[in-house]
Order: C-alpha cells, then structure tokens, then sequence
C-alpha cells in the first residue's frame, strides 16, 4: 500500500509537472529569439548575435519606456505598501459582514475584466486631467497592486498574537513604538511579498497602461505592443526576455527571503 502511495504521488507530481512545462516553456523560447542576427525572428537562431541587444540599449525610445515603467511600478509600489498595509491593519481589527464586505471591495480589481478597470480610470482620470501622466499611470497600477498587498499582509497578521501588543502597550510603549517593535517585524514577510507581486504586476501591465499612458509617459510593454502593430522584429524578444528577467528574479528573491524567515 506504501508503495502504491509512492507510484500515485509520483504519477501526479509528473503530470504536473509535465502541465506546468507546457505551459510556462514556451514562454522562454523568446530567449534564443533575442539572438538572431537576421531581421526574421528563427528559433534556434541560424546565426546568434547580439545585434538586438545593441539595437534596444540605443534606441531612445526603447530606453525611456523601460526607465517608465521603472519608475512607475516603483512609485506604485510604495503606495500599494503604505495603502495595503494599513488598510490590513484597519481589517484585522473588524469582523464579520464588514471585513467580508471591505476585504471583497479591495479584492474586486483582481475579479473585474481589466478592461473594463481600464475604461473607468480613463474617464476619471480625463476628468482631472491624469491621463498620459506618470502619476496617473502610478495611481491606476495601485488598484491592481493593492489586493497583494492586502492579501500579503493580512495573512502574517493572523501570526501577530493580540497578547504581544497588550504586553508592549503595559510596559509604557507608544502606538508607533509597539508597530515598529512588534508589528512590523511580524508583518515583514507579508509586506515583502506584497511589494514584490505588486512591482511584477505593475511592471508587466498593458491593458490598463494603454488606455492611460501618452507620449511622456509610455511604459515599455505599451511600446511593446505599438511595436507588434507596426513591425515585428527580434527587438520585441530583447524586451521580451528583460521583462521575464526581471520577474524570474523578483519571485527568486521572495522565495530566498520566505526560506530565510521560514528558517
């Protein structure tokens, strides 16, 4: 019977396993694509080069959507953290109706077609005259960043026992003193993974950028797809691979600091 336990796990951690390849592998076929030195996109390349690469780092435009959405997501970022934080705090202190209510409110952005997300912001950020702005592609990132954030937080929170702030707040500490001795360390992991999704999903966003963004303030996977419609050629793949990069990178570091704390 253990054995047959053993074959069964097997069998389904192979299945995934070989699901999660089909998937995600394709993805990462845009990696020898970045390389051709022709000007058709052939996979393996017939000759590899560096071509593209050159072609990106030189080209202004290329240059500038990328430092964008740097800037963007950064800026996103930072204000998904403080926002989330503490609107997980002001969740955890309600209950019921209430915090299913609020909590389904915050959630709603990762329910809701994107687009139609996007059709809203437009109309108000037109009205106070935030489309094409960096700031208003900022703000609009924080409603997709926002539940991670939420989310993140508030399961570290339910790790926080009520008894450690009782004990604090005895011993003569202030509100800010107990959050910054025995809140935040408690949240931490929370906060880091909630800024690291939200940095990934405000980085790789389009939809809602598209609708948003102008000619000062064009994010790179909305030059991306201004590219895909006028021309098609291997600097796509370049993009294509620094944003993959970048992901691949940030969830590494969430998984290194999640073992670090776990141990």
């Amino acid at each position: 019977m253990e054995t047959r336990g053993i074959g069964f796990r097997l069998a389904v951690h192979g299945l995934g396993s070989a699901v999660l390849a089909f998937l995600i592998l394709p993805i990462f076929a845009v990696v020898p694509a970045s390389f051709n030195h022709g000007t058709f996109i052939r996979i393996p390349p017939e000759r590899w080069s560096l071509r593209w690469y050159g072609r990106f780092f030189a080209d202004s435009e290329w240059l500038s959507s990328l430092a964008t959405s740097l800037e963007v997501a950064a800026i996103a970022t930072v204000l998904s953290v403080a926002i989330g934080t503490a609107a997980a705090l002001g969740l955890a202190r309600l209950g019921g109706q209430l915090r299913a209510a609020l909590t389904g409110l915050i959630v709603a952005p990762m329910i809701v077609p994107v687009i139609v997300t996007a059709v809203s912001l437009y109309y108000v950020g037109r009205y106070w005259g935030l489309t094409g702005t960096l700031l208003g592609l900022a703000v609009a990132h924080v409603l997709m960043c926002l539940p991670f954030v939420v989310l993140n937080v508030g399961v570290s929170l339910r790790s926080l026992d009520p008894s450690w702030l009782r004990a604090a707040e005895g011993l003569g500490a202030s509100p800010v003193r107990v959050f910054l001795t025995v809140t935040l360390p408690t949240i931490l992991p929370g906060l880091f993974g909630g800024a690291v999704f939200s940095l990934i999903t405000s980085f790789d966003e389009v939809v809602m950028s598209i609708f948003l963004a102008g000619v000062g303030a064009k994010t790179l996977p909305v030059k991306m797809w201004e590219t895909v419609r006028l021309e098609f050629s291997p600097v796509l793949s370049v993009a294509s691979c620094l944003l993959i990069v970048l992901t691949v990178a940030l969830f590494a570091l969430f998984r290194l600091a999640s073992r670090r704390e776990a141990s």
